[in-house]
This record gives C-alpha cells, sequence and structure tokens, in this order.
C-alpha cells in the first residue's frame, strides 16, 4: 500500500511538476494575482514590486553557486574523491545505501545546512556508483530530505539571530522580545531535540521503504559516474611559460596558504559557527591545494559551473516573488502579512505554535529565504505569542520548523543539489513529497504537545 501510494506520488509529480524554472514563473503568476485580491493593490503595483525585489538576492545567488561549484571542486579532487569512495562503500544493497545516506545527510545539515546541501548529493553520486539496483533519484531525494532539520539546527538562522539582543531583533519582532533568547532554549531545548530525534529515527526508515523494486528502479549509467580521465599534461620542456605558471604546484601552494591563514584566524576568532562564505572559503582553497596546480583547479571549475546553471537564473524570479509577497499597499498590507495574520487569528495559545509553523510552511513556498521568512512572519507571530504569553523561543522555532518544511516541494533550495546529481526537480519531488508529509505529521505533533508537557510553553514574565 505505501509503495503504490509512492509511486504514485512519483508518477504525478513526473507527469505535471514543470520544469523548475516554470515552476517559478507560474508561483509569480500565483503570488501577482492572488496578491492584487488581498490587499488591493492593481497590477502595475505588483509588477513595480516584483522588479524592485528581483535582484535582491544577487549576493546570495552568488554564494548558493559558489556552493555548488566549490562543493564539486573539492569532491572531484584525488584524496576527498577516496574519502568519498570508502564511505560509499560500507553500504551493500539498496535499501541499506538509502539509510546510510539518509542518515550522513540528516547529521550533515544538522550541523550546517550548506555543508550537508553539498556533502549529501556528492556521497549519494559515490554509493550509486557501488551499489547496483539502487535507484539514483531516491537516493538524491534522500539526500535532500535531510534538508528538512536544517532551520532546526546549529546553524538556523532565527535561532542564532535571536541568541543576541539588539535594536534590530526589537523591531523585526514588533516590539514582542526584549531579551536575548539562549540556544538552549531553541536548539537544543529537550523538545527540539526530540523532534530531531524522531525525524532522524523516522525518515530514514520510510526513505528505505519508499525505495522501488523490478522495473520500476531508475537506476543510472555508471559511465555518467565514471571520474573524466585527467587531461594530458605536456612535458615542461614542451610547455610556454604560461603553461609552466598554470602547471606550477608552488603558486597553488603559496595562495593555498593564505587560505588556511586566514581560516585558522577565523575560527580562532569566531568558534565553529559556519556561514556560506566560510565554508565556500574552505573548500575553494581546499580545492586549490588538493588539485596540486592551477590547471587541475581551472579545469574542474569549468566542469562544475553548468550545474550552477539553475541558480543564477531562478534565484531572480524568487526574489521578485519575495517582493511582491511583502509588497504593502498604502495602509502597510502585504500579502504575506495576510497569511500570518490569517494562522494567528484561528490560535489559541495551546495552537498557536503549530498554526505558526503552518502558516511559515505557506509562506516559505514564496518566500523562501531564511531571513525573509523572518522578515516577513516574525513581527505578526511573535507579538501574537507574546500576546498569549507564549515562550516567544517555542514560536520563533515555529517559525523556523515551518520555513524548512515546505523546501521539501520547493525547488528554490534543492537547486544546488540537483546541480550536483545532474537532475532535474521533477527527478526527485515525488519522493520529497512523502517526506514532506512524514515530516509535517511529526513535526506538528511535537509543536502541538512537546512545549505544554514539558513545561516550557508558556513565560510568567519577562526576564
Amino acid at each position: 500500500m505505501f509503495k503504490k501510494f509512492t509511486n504514485a506520488c512519483v508518477n504525478l509529480v513526473h507527469k505535471w511538476l514543470p520544469d523548475a524554472l516554470l515552476f517559478a514563473i507560474i508561483l509569480s503568476i500565483i503570488c501577482l494575482v492572488a496578491a492584487m485580491g488581498f490587499t488591493g493593490q492593481g497590477p502595475v503595483q505588483m509588477i513595480e514590486h516584483w522588479g524592485n525585489g528581483f535582484w535582491s538576492l544577487l549576493g546570495f545567488a552568488m554564494q548558493m553557486a559558489l556552493v555548488v561549484v566549490t562543493g564539486y571542486v573539492l569532491a572531484d579532487t584525488k584524496p576527498v574523491g577516496k574519502g568519498l569512495d570508502k564511505l560509499a562503500g560500507i553500504p551493500k544493497t539498496p535499501t541499506t545505501a538509502i539509510w546510510f545516506i539518509s542518515i550522513i545527510s540528516y547529521i550533515a545539515n544538522f550541523i550546517n545546512w550548506g555543508f550537508g546541501l553539498v556533502i549529501g548529493p556528492l556521497l549519494a553520486k559515490r554509493v550509486a556508483k557501488k551499489v547496483r539496483g539502487l535507484d539514483y533519484a531516491l537516493a538524491i531525494a534522500s539526500s535532500y530530505i535531510a534538508f528538512v532539520c536544517w532551520h532546526g539546527g546549529i546553524s538556523g538562522s532565527i535561532p542564532l539571530k535571536i541568541a543576541t539582543f539588539g535594536d534590530a531583533i526589537l523591531k523585526e519582532t514588533g516590539g514582542a522580545l526584549t531579551y536575548a533568547v539562549p540556544i538552549t532554549e531553541t536548539i537544543f531545548s529537550g523538545w527540539n531535540l526530540i523532534i530531531h530525534a524522531l525525524l532522524f529515527i523516522v525518515l530514514p526508515i520510510v526513505n528505505m521503504l519508499m525505495h522501488p523494486t523490478g522495473d520500476q528502479v531508475k537506476t543510472i549509467d555508471p559511465a555518467l559516474l565514471i571520474d573524466p580521465p585527467a587531461p594530458v599534461v605536456k612535458a615542461k620542456k614542451d610547455m610556454v611559460p604560461a603553461e609552466r605558471m598554470e602547471n606550477s604546484s608552488i603558486l597553488s601552494l603559496i595562495i593555498g596558504v593564505f587560505g588556511l591563514v586566514y581560516t585558522v584566524s577565523w575560527f580562532a576568532k569566531k568558534g565553529f559557527n559556519l556561514d556560506l562564505n566560510i565554508l565556500n572559503f574552505v573548500f575553494l582553497f581546499l580545492g586549490i591545494i588538493l588539485h596540486g596546480t592551477p590547471r587541475r583547479f581551472l579545469d574542474s571549475v569549468n566542469d562544475s559551473v553548468k550545474g550552477a546553471a539553475g541558480v543564477i537564473i531562478q534565484f531572480p524570479f524568487y526574489a521578485g516573488i519575495m517582493g511582491m509577497m511583502t509588497g504593502a499597499n498604502a495602509e502597510g498590507l502585504s500579502f504575506a502579512k495576510v497569511i500570518s495574520d490569517a494562522f494567528v487569528s484561528i490560535s489559541t495559545q495551546q495552537t498557536l505554535p503549530l498554526f505558526t509553523f503552518r502558516a511559515a510552511g505557506l509562506i516559505n513556498m514564496f518566500v523562501p529565504s531564511g531571513g525573509g521568512q523572518w522578515a516577513v512572519q516574525g513581527p505578526v507571530s511573535m507579538v501574537a505569542g507574546a500576546e498569549l504569553s507564549i515562550n516567544p523561543a517555542v514560536t520563533a522555532m515555529a517559525i523556523a520548523w515551518g520555513d524548512a518544511w515546505t523546501n521539501l516541494i520547493q525547488p528554490f533550495w534543492a537547486l544546488p543539489a540537483l546541480g550536483i546529481a545532474g537532475l532535474g526537480a521533477r527527478d526527485i519531488m515525488g519522493y520529497c513529497v512523502i517526506g514532506l508529509i512524514v515530516s509535517g505529521i511529526i513535526i506538528s505533533l511535537g509543536l502541538l504537545f512537546l512545549p505544554g508537557l514539558l513545561g516550557v510553553l508558556t513565560v510568567a514574565a519577562v526576564p
């Protein structure tokens, strides 16, 4: 029964889900029409919001493109490739391979979402080389389904943001949050860790159960996963001076030392607090060092860039959607605020965390960015939570979990993984729908009952 349902989802998505760029275009049209209806703004106003936001994610898009490029380049080095091969040799059957990929990917995403987005698909590709009969699309989907945990994990932007109080936080929460909320009350709270534990146990098992059988298994031609042969290098005596420099290990070593010194200094000052910039920086300079010469490094970069095409083209369209979601009318009403207000209006003290989570999941389809999610939903939900005396840590984490949850069916965040894997969104989204349903049930029940059962749902007074 479960496999029939899974197959139905896979077939439905494969038949009806358009290319990720068309998905973004269709979502743009839906957002424009809906925002006009709910905020009373005209089409020209909405298109102005769209255009004003269109280029607002350029910096972030470059970061995400580099996630694809630097992750590929690092994995393309001989030492890292050998290490991934050894790790990929642990599972021996298709189902244990899916379980193994799920577990490693979940751990990686809990530690750091950027790291998880790269390591998961890279490991899945290596495992696909070694395990016969492994469904490649499910392997990549399993690595991406683990991404659902990121905003409740160590690199979650909302819990890290509210851990340090300042004027910006006071403004972003509509004045509702007037003190810092330590990560012991958010990321490492008992109720949040229980949700993680349940997801960590259940999702890998569900992924295993989804593995197709017989002729429904979609394997990938092993030849497509074979590393291309190293280009033939001329003898030094036949090289012109420019070619000698390109093939000089000394130059790579010198600039690599620059990168290593800065990395050590950065971690010494800031601790193990990864962000996208330092993650890409580390991957970039490790790639330069481990490739040995500038020429080998550049050849690998050239091979990797095609995987970043989706990020480069599609992120501006999502930035435009975010512009329409947050574009307010003369009374200050935006479509995002309409959605958030609607869920808050039907909430009680017991159900506010649950409805905040659901609202965040819906808004995330149009605003697939943790920072953007917090900007549009934080003030409404945090004020509502304060009025009901709900612990701000619980309200904030409900937003964070909702932001991560619907990423499973939003191609925005899947683009780097798909670029690394060489797949399209429709190849994995059918499986991700199942991950969305299962994780949604677990997180919903956790938010509805755990804070109350553990006595942390409400606060008597502001510290």
